[in-house]
Parts: structure tokens; sequence; C-alpha cells
């Protein structure tokens, strides 16, 4: 099963996160089939960048968005235009 889910990059206590497609049961750092966005919670305010076409496209194809991405894509005014 895929999800779309938050993958930690940056430093120590400053955290970055890239939003990516992947296996279900792979690790959460570990290889990915597509990068589909990122997220910066430490700017103010919060960077959300989002391919919306690419999320619609694997959502179509069966992947479930986690809590997280679901929210983001939730809270992003974009996320209505392209689904």
């Amino acid at each position: 099963m895929l999800m779309i889910r938050l993958a930690r990059f940056g430093s120590k206590k400053k955290p970055t996160y890239r939003v990516v497609v992947i296996e279900k049961e792979r690790a959460r750092d570990s290889r990915n089939i597509e990068v589909v966005g990122t997220y910066n919670p430490i700017l103010e305010p919060m960077a959300v960048n989002l391919n919306h076409e690419r999320i619609a496209y694997w959502m179509k194809s069966g992947a479930q968005p986690s809590e997280t991405v679901a929210r983001l894509l939730k809270n992003n005014p974009a996320a209505a235009a392209a689904a």
C-alpha cells in the first residue's frame, strides 16, 4: 500500500520535511517513490510547497495521505483547485 507522508530532513532541532510517496511498510526516511512537496514548520509563516497535480495522481492510484499530510492539503488553498 502506498502512503503520502512526511520524511524528516534538516539538522538537529531545525527540521524540514519532504512530502513523499512511499510504501507504508518502509521506514520514515528510507527510499521513496517520488517527492511531491516540502514543508518547513520553522519559518514564520510556515512554508508549504506541494505539487497538487502529482498528489492528485497518486491519490487516484490508491495512495493514502497520512493525517499530517491530509491536514496540510486541507489548509492549503491550492489543494481545492487541483482536486
